[in-house]
Formats: structure tokens, sequence, C-alpha cells
């Protein structure tokens, strides 16, 4: 059930601190964008490279959640302890990863619940400390008569953030077809969400504690298509993908209901690149594969809608 897990290299916490100088310029030095961040460890200021995309769609949150984990990290190690982040969405953990790897006198443990999750939490500590796996996320079962009125992942979202929990303390829904869905949670709100979740869409339900290795997982359906595009604006692809008006779609993207790599965007002129993940509320997601240009100078775009 372990996802991603990094070994501990023997060193003092001084030699954290050298280190962390000396390589984070040099493995990131391939990256093309430069952004200057603080470097936690000395006060000093360190280059940080993230792999933003071409408009800049998602790179200010990233860089400003990978800071705050590396100053959990930097708490963690000195105090050896072990320090726990909420779930993180895939750009944050990949970018937290490949920064926290090269410390010394620090272990690092993603999880998040089961092998192929795609929100983890990632727990960072002294590997003194952090000698197993955390048990720092639990499971629920919400089932009820979804036979007439079928439910996406929306609505079990909806209902579940309804209730006032956070959407960086739930992990991954995992619908169960007309049974419900199974859900990922941080521990300490799970009595909280079986006694407030009542009901998801117009279905009444129930919420009860499951073992985490009674979590019932299949890999996601996908349909393919292809679209010939003249650009590759997000309003065009996401229009084609979705299967709606480019009009409809550019008063969703305006509206704050799209998300490019689960980051909110607002322009609808933002260029889409192969791998971009495309959400958007009430219709589900896109992931953008292959990418070619024809011989009449336009775009042949891979759209994989998930069902």
């Amino acid at each position: 059930m372990c996802a991603l897990r990094v070994p501990a290299m023997a060193a003092t916490g001084f030699a954290a601190q050298s280190i962390l100088r000396r390589v984070v310029p040099s493995f990131l030095s391939s990256r093309p964008t430069t952004h200057v961040v603080g470097d936690f460890f000395s006060g000093t200021n360190l280059i940080l490279r993230t792999p933003l995309h071409p408009s800049g769609v998602g790179d200010k949150n990233t860089i400003e959640d990978v800071k705050r984990i590396v100053e959990l990290a930097k708490r963690a190690s000195l105090r050896q302890e072990v320090l726990h982040t909420d779930f993180l969405t895939p750009p944050v953990l990949k970018e937290s990863m490949l920064v926290l790897e090269r410390l010394a006198d620090l272990k690092t443990v993603a999880l998040g619940g089961y092998p192929e999750a795609e929100r983890c939490r990632l727990s960072v500590g002294h590997p003194e400390a952090l000698t197993n796996d955390p048990d720092n996320v639990a499971a629920l079962s919400i089932s009820g008569n979804f036979s007439f009125q079928p439910c996406s992942h929306g609505d079990f979202l909806g209902a579940i953030l309804g209730t006032g929990i956070a959407r960086n303390k739930l992990g991954d829904i995992l619908l169960q077809g007309e049974k419900g869905a199974h859900v990922l949670v941080v521990p300490e709100l799970s009595d909280f969400l079986v006694s407030a979740l009542g009901k998801v869409g117009n279905v009444s339900v129930s919420c009860k504690k499951i073992p985490l290795l009674a979590l019932e997982y299949e890999p996601p359906r996908t349909k393919s298509s292809k679209s010939i595009e003249a650009s590759l604006r997000l309003d065009a692809v996401a229009s084609a993908g979705f299967k709606v008006s480019r009009t409809k779609m550019a008063s969703l993207i305006s509206n704050g209901d799209v998300r490019v790599n689960w980051s909110t965007v607002t322009k609808s002129n933002t260029t889409i690149k192969t791998g971009d993940m495309i959400s958007v509320s009430g219709e589900g997601r896109l992931k953008i594969g292959e990418i070619s240009s024809t011989r009449k100078g336009k775009f042949a775009v891979e759209l994989i809608r998930y069902l």
C-alpha cells in the first residue's frame, strides 16, 4: 500500500543544509523556469526551478505548497519526529519528492490508501523516527440505493465538502456503482464524517469505517477520441473533449469551473499540452494524449475522457 519511499542518507544536520544548497540548483538545472524561494535551512535564497505550464497554470500555488512542505521536513528532521502533510495533488507531491529525496537525515513516505492512489499524504521524518509506514489514512464506505439515481464523483465530493471538511483532508473517491463509494480521509475526521454525512444528491446514505484492505478499486474507464484543432487553446480543446459549445466552455472557464492539473484556470487562451489533466465541474475529467501537427498546420489532439 506504499506509493513512494525515499531512503535516507546518513549525515549530520549540518550536512543536510550543505546538501540542500548544493544539489537543489544542480538537479533542477534542466528545468526551464526559475523562481527564487527561501532556503529554509539557512535563511538565504536558493534557486528552485519547477516544470511550469507554458502559461503559468498552477505554478505559484505549487511553489508555495512545496515551500511549506520543505519547512515541515526541516522541523521533522531537526526534532527527530514524524510529521504529515494533508492530501496532496499529484503535481505538488511530485515536486516535493524531487526536492526532499536529496536531503540527508530525512526519510519520506507517500501513502494514499491503495497503490494507485492519486492524492497522497506525505510523511516526513528523521529515519530513526520514521521506521514504519504511518497510519495516517482512513477508509470509509458510503452506501445507499443508487440504482435509480446514480451519483458521480462530483456528487460525492460535493456532499462531503458540504459537511464542512476541507478538500485537502480528503483523498481519492472510489465509485462503487449502485452501491455507493469508498472514500479516503484523514483519520481524525472519519468519526465526524460518519455522523455528518446523510445524503449524496437526493439519495440517503450511511457511512461507516472500513479497513484499507477492504477498498474496492478498479482502473478508471476511459474513452479516447481525436480532434483537429486550429490552436491548443483551453476553450477549444476542452469544448471538443467534453462535447459542449465553445461559448459554454469559455463561460465555465471565466466562472472558475475549470481546472488544469488541479489548479483553477480563468483564461480561455491558456495553452494545453500533452499530459495535461482538465477537470470541469459537473462534466468530469479529460486527459490530453498525443498531439501532432497536420499537413495543413493544425493540431491533431488525442482526448482521453474519464467515464
